[in-house]
Parts: structure tokens; C-alpha cells; sequence
């Protein structure tokens, strides 16, 4: 099988031209990443053009409460008067914010920690493991409701909680991952050439670990968008006079018989958004498996 190394060029080493340009086959050929991909663009455009795109303010109140969606509303109003669809699209940059910024926090701290581990071993592994199988053993939404009943609600408070909550899935991986590359020949040359541990971990290793820890993010993605969700459904997420899915999911509780609209569209948003980076979290695993490369 083909190696992917920074030190032996090998001939089956491929090009980023190449790796991106295989990606987008696979995209192709998978309906469903395709999909994954398309609707994760038009959220990412609403995310980014929201003030530009919603038709209304999202937090300007009107005496036209709980209208059913018409021309003027598309989406109709909420129990204040709102206008629904300026809500969700506005609740669209704090959904995406927090999925990215969770995820990079997590994959950033995470993976230097199960490198580190994986790496020297001994005591730094001991110390470092022994807190990621604390951390192991509580649901990752438990305790992120933890910390945010610690330190209180807020968007960084949020951000800080799933992130912290999701630390131990990429030091896990990390760490797998670096325990099996580090005894390959290619990083026994590095080390014989004299390259230092932090260019061989940043050089050689992480480049050859990538492929399981981008999977890993874009499934993270997804499980953070849902954990925002929910703390904020349960009151625990931003500020209340923020526009979120689950805020507005929260307010729909009372009126879900009255105003069906109100809890149905901001769900199928979120939805579509997991659904969506599930999808191309699997083009990406099909991409990136290595059993699917030939050797040349």
C-alpha cells in the first residue's frame, strides 16, 4: 500500500492538484455528498449575506403575531411578530460560527495533546490519557451543560464548552494514529537525519494522520450545530435576544398546536445542516480511505 510520506518521495505520492481533483469525483459519483455539498454552500451564503438577504429585522417586533406563511412572510411571524425567516437566517451565521469555530478550537488542542501522547509516551502519555478517559466517561452534551452552568451562558461561553466537550475525540484519534506512523521507516530516517521531534511530529506524522481527523471534524461540525441547538432550547446557550435555531425552537414550544410554522422550519434547518456535513463527511472518508488507493 502507498505511503504518504514528506521524506520518501515516493511515486504513489499524490499532488494536492490531484487530491482535490479526486475529491470532486467522488463527489460526483455520491448523490449524497453532492447534496451535502450544494446545501451547505446556501447556508454558508445565508450565513455570510444574512444582513443583506433577510427581507426583515430579525428582532423587530410587529402586532402581527403568529401570522401563517404568506407572500409578505414567507415563513410567517412567531409569537412576537417576528419575521421567521430573517430569524433563521440570521440564526444561521451562530449555527455555522459555532460548529467551525468549536471544531477548530477542539481539533487544535485535541490533536496536539494525542500527538504529544502518542509521540514521547511514558509519563506525558500517562498524564495525558488519564485525563481524556476522565473525560471519556461523561456524554460529551452532559458536559458541555456542565460548564456552561459553571461559567454561564453567553456565544463564547458556548463555543469554550463544546469545544472542551469534544477534546478527547481528536486526542484518541491523534494518538491511534501517531502510535502506528511513528514506528514506520520513513520516521526512523528522519530521525537518523537529525530532524528535531517537533519537525518530525509536524512534518511528518501529522501529514500521514490527517485523513481520519478531517472525518472526524466534519462530523464534530455537526454535533456541535446540534449541542448550540439544544443548549439554547434548553436556555443555556447565547443571550436571549439572539437570534438561534433553538431559541426559536424554545418559543415554539407553547404555540406548536396554534403555530405549527414556528417549531417546523427552524428544524428542518438544522436538519438539512447536519444532514448536509454528514453527507460530506462521508465523500470525505471515501476519499481520503486509503484502501482505495493503488499503488502505481
Amino acid at each position: 500500500m502507498t505511503k504518504y510520506s514528506t521524506v520518501l518521495g515516493t511515486e504513489g505520492e499524490r499532488s494536492p492538484a490531484s487530491q482535490k481533483a479526486s475529491f470532486f469525483a467522488v463527489v460526483k459519483k455520491d448523490k449524497k455528498a453532492m447534496f451535502g455539498l450544494i446545501t451547505l454552500s446556501i447556508f454558508t451564503f445565508f450565513a455570510i449575506f444574512a444582513p443583506w438577504i433577510a427581507p426583515h429585522d430579525p428582532t423587530a417586533m410587529d402586532f402581527e403575531m403568529m401570522i401563517a406563511p404568506s407572500l409578505e412572510f414567507p415563513l410567517g411571524t412567531d409569537d412576537l411578530g417576528r419575521d421567521l425567516l430573517s430569524r433563521i437566517i440570521h440564526g444561521t451565521q451562530i449555527s455555522l460560527l459555532v460548529g467551525v469555530s468549536t471544531v477548530a478550537i477542539a481539533l487544535f488542542f485535541g490533536v496536539a495533546m494525542g500527538v504529544a501522547a502518542g509521540y514521547f509516551g511514558g509519563w506525558v502519555d500517562m498524564i495525558i490519557m488519564r485525563y481524556i478517559d476522565l473525560q471519556w466517561a461523561f456524554p460529551n452534551f452532559i458536559i458541555a451543560v456542565y460548564l456552561v452552568a459553571v461559567f454561564g451562558a453567553g456565544l463564547l461561553n458556548v463555543i469554550v464548552a463544546i469545544s472542551l466537550a469534544f477534546l478527547d475525540d481528536f486526542a484518541r484519534i491523534a494518538r491511534s494514529m501517531v502510535l502506528t506512523i511513528k514506528e514506520e521507516q520513513y520516521i526512523s530516517a528522519a530521525r537518523v537525519s537529525g530532524a528535531s521531534d517537533f519537525r518530525i511530529m509536524w512534518r511528518h506524522i501529522l501529514p500521514n494522520a490527517v485523513a481520519p481527523i478531517i472525518v472526524q471534524a466534519t462530523v464534530s461540525v455537526s454535533y456541535a450545530i446540534l449541542g448550540e441547538a439544544s443548549l439554547s432550547f434548553l436556555g443555556l446557550g447565547v443571550e436571549s435576544d439572539t437570534p438561534t435555531w433553538g431559541l426559536i425552537l424554545a418559543d415554539a414550544r407553547s404555540f406548536i398546536s396554534r403555530a405549527w410554522w414556528i417549531g417546523i422550519f427552524p428544524g428542518v434547518a438544522i436538519m438539512l445542516t447536519v444532514l448536509s456535513i454528514n453527507f460530506l463527511g462521508d465523500g470525505l472518508r471515501d476519499h481520503f480511505d486509503v484502501r482505495e488507493v493503488k499503488d502505481v
